[in-house]
């Protein structure tokens, strides 16, 4: 079983921007899509961008623009650059793997916080 650390979250003012880091364990992390969800506070989590083992990407209009998904095979780890935040990205983030619909791969990890604040 795949497990995932998220890290990189935190207090930032509105136009800020923050690096958020996913580690994966396990080799099969590099053939699988892979993916950014956020929860806002009372509302369920969403899918916000995705980047494929070829490194094709997909973003919710909500971020196209603002946020850039990467990721590093040698390291097994996928990275979500946010760039001009807003208060309505404050949420809590996470990284998973789609496999269709709402369908993920594995059990979520922790999540990190994400609050933007003046």
């Amino acid at each position: 079983q795949v497990q995932l650390v998220e890290s990189g979250g935190g207090l930032v003012q509105p136009g800020g921007s923050l690096r958020l880091s996913c580690a994966a364990s396990g080799s099969i992390f590099s053939d699988n899509t892979m993916g950014w969800y956020r929860q806002p506070p009372g509302k369920p989590r969403e899918l916000i961008a995705r980047i494929t083992s070829g490194g094709s990407t997909y973003y919710q209009d909500s971020v196209k623009g603002r946020f850039t998904i990467s990721r590093d095979k040698a390291k097994n780890t996928v990275y979500l650059q946010m760039n001009s935040l807003k208060p309505e990205d404050t949420a809590v983030y996470f990284c998973n793997s789609p496999v269709g619909g709402t369908l993920v791969a594995w059990h979520w990890g922790q999540g990190t916080q994400v609050t933007v604040s003046s």
